[in-house]
């Protein structure tokens, strides 16, 4: 699953990143409606968290905009401004749930799986490429031919989801950095290679008819062999 944050609490928009990552759930954090907006915009999500008091457009004009454009992604209001007009306002404009802050995390995991499962999309299937396949149940990766499979951590699941959905494209740096690590995370682009070498084995391990090539001072793609 992968989600869209849109938070200007920095703090709190670190923890629910971890939370969602612990879920293997990827997370898009942005800080201000306007690029939520455009980021929603811009790529397919499968839920939207939204905070109602934004720098830029607050969460309602944003939620209205999506709706306007026909985006029809479930989105979880995330504030605490939870007087009945505001639930009310938020619901009018097209919000799939309301949920105060402060709040539990396992109520947060379990309204936004809600919303996911309601039918607005399809359901989240595995990610396939040769003979490779990426299990969101489990989060193993599986030789689809053999039957072999290996679990991987949350940030290789992320980074093995990332070059699934993006087969034979490559990948610069830091948009990888971006998507798996998140905008203001501080962890170093050598990162990046340690977890493309941990995949690496794991594909060998598979005996996977794909592999992760380097294209220097570009990035890195997922390519079958030849």
């Amino acid at each position: 699953m992968r989600v869209l944050l849109v938070e200007d609490d920095r703090k709190l928009s670190a923890a629910i990143c971890r939370l969602l990552e612990k879920e293997r759930i990827t997370a898009d954090a942005v800080y201000d409606g306007s690029d939520g907006l455009d980021w929603a915009l811009s790529s397919e999500y499968d839920a939207i968290i939204l905070d109602v008091m934004l720098p830029g457009m607050d969460g309602f004009s944003v939620l209205r905009e999506l709706r306007k454009e026909k985006i029809s992604t479930p989105v979880m209001m995330l504030t605490a401004r939870t007087e009945l007009e505001d639930r009310l306002t938020g619901l009018d404009s097209g919000a799939d749930y309301y949920l105060g802050k402060p709040f539990e995390s396992a109520e947060l995991i379990s309204c936004l799986h809600a919303i996911t499962r309601r039918g607005i999309r399809a359901p989240v299937m595995e990610l396939s490429y040769g003979n490779i396949a990426l299990d969101p149940k489990d989060g193993k990766l599986k030789n689809r031919e053999s039957g072999a499979a290996v679990k991987l951590g949350a940030k290789e699941y992320q980074l093995m989801e990332l070059f699934l959905r993006n087969p034979g494209q490559i990948l610069g740096k830091e948009t990888i950095h971006e998507r798996v690590w998140g905008l203001e995370s501080d962890a170093e682009y050598n990162n990046l290679e340690v977890y493309v070498s941990f995949l690496r084995k794991k594909l060998g391990f598979l005996g996977a008819d794909v592999k992760i090539k380097v294209t220097r001072g570009v990035g890195y793609s997922l390519e079958e062999e030849a």
